[in-house]
């Protein structure tokens, strides 16, 4: 069986989550504290980050590889199109999500909000925190007009870029900070994606000290 050594609330965990469950590969999941590395886990990934998975005898970090590698040797279901353009939009969409967006959002919000208070160190920078909520509203403004041309983010079939969004909202989403009423389009995707047998474990989630909204695990939120 595989093992993924994780953080719950980590986009790029739930990013590998998601790309293993969708591809029905039965992961046993193991979180790591890697704010305090232990030299076991150091020895798993030197750059002391999750998420790090073991599978096939072999112990991978960095999500983006780690995804490109599911999908060459697990390529049914495939979480990449054929085509080699729209393969490019898929690619350019994760990066979108998991750099512009995560430095713009997520570490503005989350980890202001939880990571400092889970790793103490210290209390929320209340300008960060002003800046992340600013930002996202471009951001799902943005996918709102992809959304108005495509059926999924990156085209016709879901994607990894649809999965790579999702792991941001839904870790955002855990903590109240998605306004789901800027766009209709947007909220039926996620409630779309949200539904898939893929997400059960992500909405099943619990942070000690951060209790999910009652619309977390709502399939009808």
């Amino acid at each position: 069986m595989a093992r993924l050594f994780h953080v719950p609330l980590s986009p790029f965990c739930r990013k590998v989550r998601l790309s293993l469950a969708e591809k029905r590969i039965e992961c046993e999941l193991a979180e790591e504290r890697y704010w305090e590395p232990s030299p076991d886990f150091l020895r798993r990934n030197p750059a002391a980050k999750v998420p790090v998975l073991k599978i096939d005898g072999k112990t991978m970090s960095e999500s983006a590889a780690i995804c490109e590698y599911l999908e060459e040797a697990y390529p049914d279901p495939s979480l990449m199109p054929r085509g080699r353009d729209e393969r490019y939009e898929v690619r350019r969409l994760v990066s979108w999500f998991d750099d512009k967006f995560h430095q713009e959002v997520t570490s503005k919000l989350l980890y202001e909000r939880v990571n400092k208070k889970i790793m103490a160190r210290g209390f929320p920078d209340s300008r960060n925190v002003k800046d992340g909520a600013k930002a996202i509203k471009f951001h799902l403004d943005y996918m709102s007009w992809l959304l108005d041309h495509r059926r999924w983010l990156a085209g016709d079939t879901i994607t990894l870029a649809d999965f790579a969004a999702a792991a941001h909202l839904s870790s955002l989403d855990y903590i109240s900070d998605v306004d789901w009423n800027r766009s209709q389009s947007v909220k039926d995707w996620y409630a779309t994606i949200k539904s898939r047998p893929a997400f059960r474990s992500i909405l099943a989630d619990q942070v000690p000290g951060f209790p999910p909204p009652a619309h977390y695990a709502d399939l009808d939120f």
